[in-house]
């Protein structure tokens, strides 16, 4: 998903040249019942990490769904 992502964009003009995703990476899934909130939380997603970074809210995210990790490896 990475690599493929990486050359869509890459190929959608130069301004993008230089995309490159973290060495890692995370993954949460969703049942079509929460597809309306994933929709509001994806348009007001600019807004939002103006108020709470990524790395706060991914921290939320793993915390929220138990999920055990290590933060020496978490980020780049």
């Amino acid at each position: 998903m990475k690599f493929t992502s990486s050359v869509w964009i890459k190929r959608e003009g130069v301004n993008h040249a230089g995309f490159h995703w973290q060495t890692g990476y995370g993954a949460f899934s969703l049942g079509m019942s929460q597809l309306p909130e994933l929709l509001a939380y994806i348009d007001q997603q600019e807004e939002h990490h103006r108020v709470k970074g990524f790395q706060e809210e991914y921290r939320e995210f793993l915390r929220k769904y138990d999920v055990e990790y290590d933060e020496r490896f978490v980020w780049d």
